[in-house]
């Protein structure tokens, strides 16, 4: 008899949680779209590193666990940034219930297979460098997501990308830095101004 494991059935239904729920969007975001964009993303940040800087990342290992960073959310839902980081009470709680769901979910594996899927829901040592690289490249997603709103017009985000262009800046990584000066400011260029 064969047991039934709803792990990826549950990972599939990131598509089905959409991101930034306070404000009006003109395109909606979900978080299966921005896990995406942000493994791609660590991915580069990982080869600028080594490429540029001489370190040794795996770019593959930080497109994985950028592709897993917000899984938790298909329990959590994605709780907007002013209410999660409200508070450092808010923000711990929230912590709990981020944990709660990530345990949950291996708890949707068979036994054999939650070893390969726990680093990528509980940060370990062994991968500190790399979820460096996946926050950053999470606040550069969130940074194209609000560039792409103003550019369409939408006044609703206008805010919110001079706060991530503030976030952006202050993020002391090289690679981040080399990432904007080099790629990010094709984000702010039309189609017609890609193709020239």
């Amino acid at each position: 008899m064969s047991n039934n494991y709803n792990f990826f059935a549950m990972v599939n239904r990131m598509k089905m949680i959409d991101r930034w729920a306070l404000m009006h969007n003109n395109s909606k975001e979900n978080i299966a779209e921005h896990s995406h964009s942000v493994a791609v993303i660590a991915h580069a940040l990982a080869l600028i590193g080594n490429k540029e800087f001489k370190k040794s990342y795996n770019p593959e290992r930080a497109a994985l666990l950028a592709l897993y960073h917000d899984t938790t959310e298909v329990i959590t839902g994605d709780m907007p940034t002013p209410v999660k980081y409200y508070n450092n009470e808010i923000k711990n709680v929230y912590k709990d219930i981020e944990k709660t769901a990530g345990e949950r979910l291996l708890n949707m594996l068979p036994e054999s297979y939650k070893a390969d899927y726990k680093p990528l829901f509980e940060k370990s040592e062994e991968d500190k460098e790399l979820w460096k690289l996946v926050k950053a490249a999470d606040k550069i997603s969130a940074l194209i997501k609000c560039i792409e709103e103003t550019r369409m017009g939408n006044r609703e985000f206008e805010i919110a990308l001079k706060s991530q262009e503030e976030k952006i800046k202050e993020i002391n990584l090289e690679e981040v830095k080399f990432f904007n000066e080099n790629f990010l400011k094709s984000y702010y260029l039309t189609l017609d101004e890609h193709t020239k």
